[in-house]
């Protein structure tokens, strides 16, 4: 299984890899996952972690450092470092390189290759090469393009949102080309057919999971009265925190008391610090930094609600991480929400994508029912341990697996 960023704390991806590879190895398989930094936190007498160490040209304490030229080994650092200084995104290719070569002269050791989203022409090579390769696409990143440059502001930041983009192309015409896709949605699966040209014929639906021992309802904690949590585990335009700003200002002008916590930190470049600032939210909005699990857990427990305000989203891990504490959830519209979130009124309410007036008169009409906030705190708890979890995600996840070698002829 490869990853080209698997930190379990920084995003659905590093999440997704963790929880999956540690149950497929207690279903009997043999995983060995091979990362890029930041690296998975992995139970590693389950699995095998070989780590493919990079620039980290991202690093979360120096993001876009100029590297030593002490620590250039060679042409992949040499290409890495020059596509970030021209304003792209390296990390997909960059990491199929260095994957590539590891596993160059190990094709006898392996089943299988699952790849979670790089999709890097390596990947392709790896293929035509006679590698079994099945691929998870958690939505279209053509999404997050298109988002990204129609919310920069002036040609030079949208031609800056282009050029990061620039892999986009790359895993589009990747994607087409692999025998088997796994997604995480209907809605994804049907926007991977819209957006990139995939075939359904090759995709499936493998919901992803979620911990509930370790993603539950703590009953001696006090709940915090106006707190509102939510998640920034990547501040882009597509996953709405713009707008949740927005509505904070509304919704503090009538519940004086609401501030939101916000789990994660904003870009070096982001304008969300200056825009609360303008609005005066800066006693009521707070960015809490990148949190443990257990800090995570303990602020979904202490919150009267959570919000999901994404423009858009192949699944969602942070929602149904959310719904099992049994914290009452405001979510959009946006892709797979309805579908993951369940009926509107009665596990969620639903705000409409992008609309920052909506999406704060939902806030404040949990805010003014306790008996609506405990019923979706019940049933959203149900719905997440009968849908969603790691062991079911693993058993459809290795059903995959067969039918790709049954049909490649390998078993």
């Amino acid at each position: 299984m490869c990853v080209y960023r698997g930190n379990p704390f920084s995003g659905g991806q590093g999440v997704y890899t963790k929880h999956l590879s540690e149950e497929l190895s207690k279903l009997g398989h043999h995983v060995e996952v091979f990362s890029g930094p930041p690296y998975p936190v992995l139970d590693l007498d389950k699995v095998q972690l070989s780590k493919l160490a990079s620039l980290d040209l991202y690093n979360a304490d120096n993001p876009f450092r100029i590297p030593s030229v002490q620590e250039f080994g060679g042409l992949i650092d040499l290409a890495e470092f020059a596509i970030m200084a021209a304003g792209g995104f390296p990390e997909p290719r960059s990491f199929g390189w260095r994957l590539e070569k590891a596993i160059a002269n190990r094709r006898n050791e392996f089943d299988i290759l699952h790849d979670n989203q790089s999709l890097s022409w390596s990947i392709d090579r790896l293929a035509s090469s006679g590698w079994p390769v099945i691929a998870s696409i958690h939505h279209p990143i053509t999404v997050d393009r298109r988002l990204a440059i129609e919310n920069a502001t002036g040609l030079k930041a949208k031609f800056g949102a282009w050029r990061w983009y620039g892999f986009v192309n790359m895993q589009v015409q990747v994607a087409r080309r692999l025998e088997s896709i796994i997604t995480v949605s209907e809605t994804s699966r049907q926007d991977l057919k819209t957006e990139m040209g995939i075939d359904p014929q090759r995709s499936k639906v493998v919901p992803i999971g979620v911990d509930t021992s370790v993603f539950r309802p703590y009953p001696n904690v006090v709940k915090e009265e106006g707190l509102i949590v939510t998640t920034a585990s990547a501040d882009v335009p597509l996953k709405g925190l713009h707008i949740l700003v927005e509505a904070m200002a509304e919704v503090c002008t009538l519940e004086p008391k609401a501030h939101l916590v916000i789990m994660g930190n904003p870009n070096p470049d982001s304008k969300l610090p200056d825009r609360i600032s303008q609005l005066g939210l800066s006693k009521a909005i707070r960015f809490a930094g990148p949190v443990s699990l257990e800090e995570m857990v303990k602020l979904y427990n202490q919150a009267q609600i959570s919000v999901v305000p994404s423009l858009y989203e192949g699944f969602s891990l942070p929602a149904i991480e959310a719904m099992a504490c049994g914290v009452p959830m405001v979510a959009t519209d946006g892709g797979a929400l309805p579908e993951v979130t369940g009926i509107d009124g009665e596990t969620v309410l639903r705000a409409r994508a992008g609309d920052p007036l909506d999406l704060a008169k939902k806030i404040l009409k949990l805010f003014d029912s306790p008996i609506l906030r405990e019923e979706l705190s019940i049933n959203a708890r149900e719905r997440v341990a009968n849908l969603y979890s790691w062991t079911v995600t693993a058993k459809a996840t290795e059903a995959s697996y067969f039918d790709l070698l049954c049909e490649k002829g390998l078993v």
